[in-house]
């Protein structure tokens, strides 16, 4: 088994999440201490200009190495941070970090075509390996890419793992900048039944809408969304969007709805019904995706920052005919999921072991991916 530090800045943009796991890639064993390093202000404000650049910026952007530099230097704080909760609750080091990095850009190819799309997601492995004395495992998505998968979502083989024991047929939903859902099948865990992909815009546009209309980084206890009213017309009209009736596989970048926002209208709401339809439209969005799967699932286990949105969490419970709960009542932290997550592929990539499936992003057979930057010096 490794001792593994996995990192996660997800298109939230509200920080790096860590997490201490003891796994071999494909059993996890003992789980370690978590914690979560916000971004300062200054640094998400940056990041999230670098994501309406992402797609015309120079690789020697002098904007773009800063952001860089800065948010490596968040990253190697939590490993640095986590490692010492780690001496002193288990008397353990790592032997390797998982370092996903931060998403600006994600173009893979349209939904029902398989050819080469792009995927960015910037932080200095080579820097964070130097200073952190460890293995890093990096650049996940690429290789999935650039033969014609998706990309995207990377966590399914991990949700299968958590949940063996779990009844099935199963759903897992992350809620973070946007949707993903991966369907766990009955019968022996296997990647064969795994069937995962994004389900639409979720956290992204609702965080947007908060900071320009109610001055605050999130819609916090979803009080701005629980004040407001669902437009229906705006709604219908996103609702229309073809990506939402596609196939899977399918993944998004965070801003692709951002012009269909604007055609549908939702500039013209006040804030809290802003607030409300965007909530509305994510719950929609994973019904919609549930009648892609193979069969109803018996629960929805909720992760990401949506779970704690008691607007976001209502409206999915309304629109979906199953149990809809958070993580936590499977004994999982919601908080820290993805980050365990990226310690595993950490592993597996260490490994040679794959991390990108057909029934997960598309690829045209299991893929191995990632790279290893070693500390020199």
């Amino acid at each position: 088994m490794l001792r593994t530090i996995g990192l996660m800045s997800g298109t939230s943009l509200d920080g790096v999440d860590a997490a201490w796991v003891e796994t071999d890639g494909e059993a996890i064993g003992r789980i370690g201490p978590t914690l979560t390093l916000p971004y300062e202000p200054a640094l998400r404000r940056d990041l999230r200009r670098l994501l309406d650049l992402a797609g015309d910026i120079a690789a020697d952007d002098p904007f773009l190495a800063d952001c860089v530099r800065r948010l490596t230097e968040r990253h190697a704080e939590a490993v640095e941070r986590l490692r010492a909760e780690a001496a002193r609750a288990l008397g353990e080091d790592a032997d390797l970090i998982g370092f996903h990095g931060q998403t600006i850009l994600h173009r893979p190819a349209p939904p029902g075509e398989r050819r080469p799309g792009r995927t960015w997601q910037v932080g200095d492995a080579a820097w964070l390996a130097r200073q952190a004395g460890l293995p890093v495992a990096h650049d996940f998505r690429s290789a999935d890419v650039a033969a014609g998968g998706q990309g995207a979502p990377l966590v399914p083989v991990v949700h299968a793992a958590l949940a063996a024991s779990l009844p099935r047929p199963l759903a897992v939903l992350n809620l973070g900048g946007v949707g993903n859902v991966t369907w766990i099948g009955p019968g022996e865990a296997g990647h064969g039944r795994l069937i995962a992909f994004d389900t639409g815009p979720a956290n992204g546009p609702l965080d947007d809408w908060a900071r320009t209309h109610a001055q605050t980084d999130y819609d916090r206890d979803g009080l701005l969304a629980l004040a407001g009213q669902p437009d229906g017309a705006v709604l219908g009209r996103l609702m229309a969007h073809p990506w939402l009736a596609a196939p899977p596989p399918k993944s998004l970048d965070r801003l692709d709805f951002d012009r269909a926002l604007k055609e549908a209208g939702a500039g013209a709401l006040s804030p809290p019904d802003g607030a409300a339809t965007l909530v509305a439209f994510a719950a929609v969005c994973v019904a919609a995706a549930s009648r892609h799967l193979p069969e109803p699932p018996l629960q929805w286990l909720v992760a990401g920052g949506g779970r704690r949105n008691p607007a976001m969490m209502k409206a999915l419970a309304a629109a979906l005919e199953q149990p809809v709960r958070p993580v936590e009542v499977a004994g999982w932290n919601g908080d820290a999921l993805e980050a365990q997550a990226f310690g595993v592929l950490a592993a597996r990539v260490l490994r040679g072991l794959p991390i990108t499936f057909p029934g997960t992003t598309g690829a045209p057979e299991p893929l191995t991916g990632g790279r290893i930057a070693r500390p020199v010096g």
